[in-house]
C-alpha cells in the first residue's frame, strides 16, 4: 500500500504529557504551550482534562487554560472528559470536543480505573447522550493495544471489540495505544489488519510510546497500512508510569522530521515545534525528550 500523502498529527503534551510531570505547572506555562502549539501549525492540541484534581494534579486549572488560550479558527482545542462530572465541566469552559478512554485489557481496566471493560464502556453513555445534545463530537482512546503491564499479550481482536463499542457509541475516530510501548512493525500491522476488519482505516488512529525505541518504526508500519492520523508529544512530554526511567510519549519532533523526509503534509513548521518543546523543557526543568530537537539545537 503507498503512504498517504497528508497526515493529522494530535498534539497531547499539554495533557498527556504535562499530567505525568511531578512539579506544579502554571496556567500562563501552560497557555503559553498551547499558543506556541498554535502558531506552529498544529491542527489539533490536547489542552487539558476535566477529571479531580486529587487524581491528577497536574490538570487542575484545565478550565482557566481554555479561557486564556488565543483560539485560531479551524484547530481543535479537546480535552478529556471520562465522567459526567468532567463533560459538563468541558462544555461549560467552551471544550467543542473531547476524549473517553477505554482499556483492551481487563486487568489494566480493573488496575487503572477500578472496573471492568464494559462496565467502563457503560459508564460513557450518557456522556455520548449529552455530546449528542450539545453538538459535542467525540474521539475514543483504547490503552494496552499492544501489550498490558499485567496480562502481557494482548489479542487484536479484543482490541477490534473494544474499538467497535466506542464507534457503536458514537465516536468518529479511535486511537489505538501501545500504553508500554513493547509494540513491533509486525504487531502494529496484524493489529490494524485486525481492526481494520471491522471499522474504516480513515476511522482509526495510532498512539504509540517510545519505551522500547519502537514507535517510529510502528507509525511508519502503520502509514503502510493506510492510517492517517497519529498521536505525539512535543519534546516527547510524559514518561511512561509502567517503566521506570523510560520515555512514554513519541516526540512530535521526531515524528514530523521523518514525515517531512518521506514527503508527507502535515502542515506543521518543524522550527517553531522545536522552539515551542524547548520553551517547555526549560519550563519543567528537564532535558528535552525530542532526539531531533536535540540534534538541531546543539548544531
Amino acid at each position: 500500500m503507498s503512504l498517504p500523502q497528508r497526515v493529522r498529527l494530535v498534539e497531547v503534551g499539554p495533557r498527556d504529557g504535562l499530567q505525568n510531570e511531578s512539579q506544579p505547572i502554571s496556567v500562563a506555562d501552560k497557555v503559553m504551550l498551547v499558543n506556541e502549539l498554535t502558531d506552529a501549525g498544529l491542527g489539533y492540541i490536547e489542552v487539558g482534562s476535566f477529571v479531580s484534581p486529587k487524581w491528577v494534579p497536574q490538570m487542575a486549572g484545565s478550565a482557566q487554560v481554555f479561557a486564556n488560550i488565543a483560539r485560531k479558527d479551524g484547530v481543535t482545542y479537546a480535552a478529556l472528559a471520562p465522567n459526567m462530572r468532567g463533560f459538563e465541566d468541558a462544555l461549560a469552559a467552551g471544550v467543542k470536543e473531547v476524549a473517553v478512554f477505554a482499556a483492551a485489557s481487563e486487568a489494566f481496566s480493573q488496575r487503572n480505573i477500578n472496573c471492568s471493560i464494559s462496565e467502563s464502556l457503560d459508564r460513557f453513555l450518557p456522556i455520548m447522550e449529552a455530546a449528542r445534545l450539545h453538538g459535542i463530537k467525540v474521539r475514543g482512546y483504547v490503552s494496552c493495544v499492544l501489550g498490558c503491564p499485567y496480562e502481557g499479550d494482548v489479542d487484536p481482536k479484543q482490541v477490534a471489540a473494544v474499538a467497535n463499542e466506542l464507534i457503536a457509541m458514537g465516536c468518529y475516530e479511535v486511537s489505538l495505544g501501545d500504553t508500554i510501548g513493547t509494540g513491533t512493525p509486525g504487531a502494529t500491522r496484524e493489529l490494524f489488519n485486525t481492526v481494520a476488519g471491522q471499522i474504516p482505516r480513515g476511522r482509526l488512529a495510532g498512539h504509540f510510546h517510545d519505551t522500547y525505541g519502537q514507535a517510529l518504526a510502528n507509525i511508519y508500519a502503520s502509514l503502510e497500512e493506510g492510517i492517517q492520523v497519529f498521536d505525539s508529544s512535543v519534546a516527547g512530554l510524559g514518561g511512561c508510569p509502567y517503566a521506570k526511567g523510560a520515555s512514554g510519549n513519541v516526540a512530535s519532533e521526531d515524528v514530523l522530521y521523518m514525515l517531512n523526509g518521506l514527503g508527507i503534509e502535515t502542515g506543521i513548521d518543524l522550527d517553531k515545534l522545536i522552539a515551542a518543546g524547548q520553551r517547555i523543557s526549560q519550563v519543567l526543568g528537564r532535558a528535552n525528550g525530542s532526539r531531533v530537537a536535540k540534534a538541531r539545537l546543539s548544531a
